[in-house]
């Protein structure tokens, strides 16, 4: 199907408040501002059903859109998908996301991080944020002597959520267009068959939380130090994904810095990478970007301020694995990502500096 050409996206009074720049940069089918006719007709009859089935939240057209895209714009599937992501959200936790995420303290993280560090860094050349995860030192057994496998998915859950808010739309702001996706890169150095076996029931319960409530959020995919054999086995894999997914990830080996750079501006990518940028204090840390500019930045919508403090979670009593958490979604299907991941839930500073 030819792309259509762009124009203006299709806005409900009722559901969008967008304070961002709402065309997709890239003339892709079915994204916002090159949407058919049909298509736009296939986001009102998702709305609709929706309403009558009760649904009053997260009917925004570009939500609607990204589960329509999830779902090759079969309306009955993308809205068995949305219920079953509403479902989860009303009861992840025993809270729900939209609490968790205003609640949630990881004050574990930085120790988490001597072993799996993941974080936002900067943006791509196309103005998406840079996500970096190092697998090399992960290792569940000496983690679980600091926190549990269960508040580690929460967090990600947490940052899928600040993912979708503040970050996008500050990135939006800044290039002038609209961002949807970021960039990852997922560093295998170090990974043998060992390690990996020990975090894969982690790494797949994430994965399928990102697969099956927050859709159409990778825009590329670049495993670096992929190990030998590496390449091989994902050549068969791909061929059970959807090409639009193959074309969004790329295997590389030891020799990935021409090809990052392709992508990232050398002053934005860690030197550990082949770039140029070594933040005071160290990268990882940094949560450079321009989710930091007073300017650019808004106050995210989940970040209502707790009543009092004690409705914060209390993490001096950190709890021991729940029998089944990394079991709470469904298996992943694709290559494993635990994009987006960062930093704790907490909400940016939005006053400008004095």
């Amino acid at each position: 199907m030819a792309t259509p050409g762009p124009h203006e996206l299709k806005l409900d009074p009722k559901y969008d408040d967008y304070d961002f720049p709402t065309t997709a940069p890239t003339p892709q089918n079915g994204h916002p501002g090159h949407t058919t006719p049909e298509q736009d007709a296939q986001v009102f009859q998702l709305r609709s059903v929706l309403e009558a089935a009760g649904y009053t939240q997260n009917l925004d057209t570009l939500t609607m859109l990204r589960f329509l895209r999830a779902r090759k714009f079969n309306v009955e599937l993308a809205k068995q998908m949305f219920i079953d992501c509403e479902k989860w959200r009303k009861e992840y936790a025993g809270i729900g996301v939209d609490e968790l995420v205003r609640t949630f303290d990881y004050k574990e993280r930085p120790e988490v991080f001597k072993y799996y560090p993941q974080y936002y860094h900067k943006t791509d050349k196309d103005g998406r944020p840079l996500y970096i995860e190092q697998l090399g030192n992960a290792d569940l057994t000496a983690m679980a002597k600091i926190t549990s496998e269960e508040r580690m998915i929460q967090n990600l859950v947490c940052e899928y959520e600040k993912m979708a808010d503040p970050r996008l739309p500050a990135c939006s702001r800044k290039f002038g267009q609209l961002l949807e996706t970021s960039c990852t890169i997922m560093d295998l150095k170090g990974v043998g068959i060992a390690r990996a076996t020990s975090v894969y029931g982690y790494l797949g319960a994430v994965s399928a939380i990102s697969q099956n409530y927050y859709p159409e959020r990778l825009g590329k995919l670049y495993i670096i130090n992929a190990p030998w054999g590496f390449a091989g086995v994902f050549s068969i894999v791909k061929r059970f994904l959807d090409p639009v997914t193959v074309s969004k990830i790329h295997v590389l080996g030891t020799g990935y810095e021409k090809e990052l750079l392709k992508q990232v501006p050398a002053e934005n990518l860690p030197k550990a990478f082949g770039g140029q940028c070594d933040c005071p204090g160290g990268c990882p840390l940094s949560d450079a970007g321009p989710w930091q500019d007073p300017e650019l930045v808004k106050e995210p919508k989940w970040a209502k301020k707790a009543e009092k403090a004690s409705d914060a979670i209390d993490n001096t009593q950190l709890p021991g694995p729940t029998e089944g958490a990394a079991g709470t979604a469904p298996p992943a299907a694709g290559p494993v990502t635990t994009e987006p991941a960062a930093q704790p839930a907490v909400a940016p500073n939005t006053q400008a500096a004095t």
